[in-house]
């Protein structure tokens, strides 16, 4: 089998472990493959090289557009495909997919692989919409496949006509890198030292936790969160919200949401944390009332730990559940939202028997090994 050297493309190391994780050094391990990632300069990016098995290339690539900045970034990645003797470039996200499907069809590389990972204008308007949606043909046109990481993301992109349809395809019922449900995310395994402190830290013991984790961005639905849960701390005064993840200034939420987070003592702000996974020993109910996803990995993650999840029908969102079964879905409808949770709060067993029935369906569907043989076996990369 020949030996490829594979050029995986991002914006942002926030995105390192969630897009790959230990992916790399299965793929290597079972292919021989040698793996390089590109991405904007962090400290994070370095450090995880060695643990994560790649060898990182620094470039600026800037989330917003910057006509300068990103002909910059294609020469960069240009010259370094054909310094480093690259045979296969994969881009993820729409900016890492426009900058290297054109630096790698200009370098001449025959499999060039864009991963969508949703559809960044679904909630835009006028001409960022139309902006936004001409980068995503454009990267589609450049590159040789297309994975949707969902179905719902693949029927959207031949419904507005993104490429060409016999591009895309979707990794078995979708994501781009499965759940690591046998350590990280395994409630059995959990480390109830740590656990213990954190609850010491943010002053919970046996207080029922209501949590999120993902950015605190309005596309999320965090405004409509908030006021939701003034509703459910109306009924459950000792109830905690618990919201893990960093306020970005990108899509930012409304100023009486922020007052509110850093006001309200009901409500738990983490702030960014590297490791999400005890903080979902801690829920009893994990919510995403998102406006557009392209598969919530977040929720496979909350399932996995034998979470029950409530979920909007956002793009990618119907398939991360199975309604009334691992799950309930919600709308953005405040009322809505503070009553689903209610209702699980109010029950129990049913809660606990969703989130069991959660873990099964992400065990049987979404392990991560299984989807990196799919990523090999049908990628080939």
């Amino acid at each position: 089998m020949k030996k490829e050297k594979v050029l995986h493309v991002i914006t942002v190391s926030f995105v390192i472990n969630h897009f790959f994780g230990k992916q790399f050094s299965y793929l290597k391990e079972k292919t021989g493959n040698e793996y390089h990632l590109a991405c904007t300069p962090s400290i994070n990016f370095s450090a995880l090289a060695d643990k994560l098995d790649y060898i990182p290339f620094e470039v600026e690539i800037t989330r917003d557009i910057s006509p300068l900045k990103d002909l910059t970034a294609i020469i960069r990645i240009y010259k370094y495909i054909k310094k480093n003797k690259i045979t296969k470039v994969v881009g993820h996200t729409p900016k890492g997919g426009m900058i290297s499907m054109i630096a790698s069809y200009l370098a001449g590389i025959s499999v060039r692989i864009y991963f969508r990972h949703g559809i960044i204008y679904e909630t835009s308007s006028g001409f960022k919409r139309f902006l936004l949606k001409t980068i995503d043909k454009l990267t589609g046109f450049f590159a040789t496949k297309v994975v949707c990481v969902s179905n719902s993301v693949k029927e959207f992109s031949e419904n507005d006509r993104l490429n060409s349809p016999n591009k895309n395809i979707v990794l078995g019922l979708g994501t781009c890198n499965g759940i690591d449900t046998s350590i990280k995310f395994n409630p059995n395994l959990s480390n109830n030292d740590l656990i213990e402190q954190l609850k010491v830290k943010y002053n919970v013991s046996d207080n029922k936790l209501v949590g999120y984790v993902g950015r605190l961005v309005k596309d999320k639905g965090i405004d409509e969160l908030i006021m939701a849960w003034l509703l459910v701390n109306e009924k459950y005064p000792k109830a905690k919200l618990l919201l893990v993840g960093p306020i970005e200034k990108r899509d930012q939420i409304s100023n009486y949401s922020k007052k509110i987070i850093s006001e309200n003592s009901s409500i738990i702000f983490t702030d960014f944390v590297a490791d999400t996974s005890p903080f979902f020993s801690m829920m009893d109910v994990f919510v995403l009332p998102t406006y557009r996803e392209g598969f919530p990995t977040v929720a496979l993650e909350a399932s996995s730990m034998e979470i029950p999840v409530l979920i909007t029908k956002a793009t990618g969102c119907t398939e991360a559940i199975k309604n009334n079964i691992t799950g309930v879905y919600i709308s953005q409808n405040i009322e809505e939202i503070a009553e689903k949770i209610l209702y699980y709060l109010n029950n129990n067993e049913v809660a606990l028997q969703h989130g069991k029935q959660g873990r099964t369906f992400v065990k049987e569907n979404f392990e991560q090994s299984k989807i990196w043989d799919l990523i090999s076996n049908q990628l080939k990369i």
